[in-house]
């Protein structure tokens, strides 16, 4: 059997395939169980937990299969009854909270690295206001624009990084700490 979960489009899913053999069930019953929760629903709540896709079969054809969210898969699997779906149930759980848990922590990890970034950006244009060596301040002021923008530059001057600060002082305020995230979304397609 393939992984419970895999990643798709940046979410944790499970697919229709991975269902019918867990479950012992034929892949066209899958799909037409799946087909009915999407008609039946009266909002797109329930599209939202089904991705139509497709994969190849063993014939070398292409064929219709799902991926599932959470969500998805919760509603589905619901109405399985037996041993074989309670213990896939169970697996399913633990191999999604485990996914989820390492999207955190790679999260986590993006979060902590961009912080440190900001912090010795912020850390080396102080540097460059309070050194009076030419050199060290150009120096200071580069590497404090590319860390904090991702662009390198080949004439730093202050006023870039000065740009730079009042745009995101203009839209953040004192809030930046509390909306780090999106300060640092919003410094990454800063123009200029």
């Amino acid at each position: 059997m393939d992984e419970l979960v895999i990643m798709h489009d940046q979410q944790a899913v499970t697919t229709s395939l991975v269902l019918a053999e867990a479950f012992e069930k034929e892949h066209g019953k899958v799909i037409r169980s799946i087909e009915q929760k999407i008609n039946e629903a009266k909002n797109g709540l329930v599209k939202n937990m089904f991705a139509e896709a497709t994969y190849t079969d063993k014939k070398g054809e292409q064929r219709k299969m799902y991926y599932l969210n959470r969500d998805g898969f919760t509603l589905l699997a619901m109405g399985f009854t037996g041993s074989k779906a309670m213990e896939f149930k169970l697996k399913y759980i633990d191999a999604f909270n485990k996914m989820e848990e390492q999207i955190r922590n790679q999260s986590l990890q993006v979060l902590n690295q961009s912080t440190d970034d900001l912090k010795r950006a912020n850390l080396l244009y102080k540097i460059a206001n309070l050194t009076s060596d030419e050199e060290l301040k150009e120096e200071s002021l580069k590497s404090s624009y590319e860390l904090i923008t991702g662009k390198s530059i080949q004439k730093p001057k202050k006023t870039d990084y000065q740009k730079l600060y009042d745009a995101v002082t203009e839209r953040y305020g004192d809030s930046v700490e509390d909306n780090l995230k999106g300060a640092i979304r919003f410094i990454r397609v800063w123009k200029g």
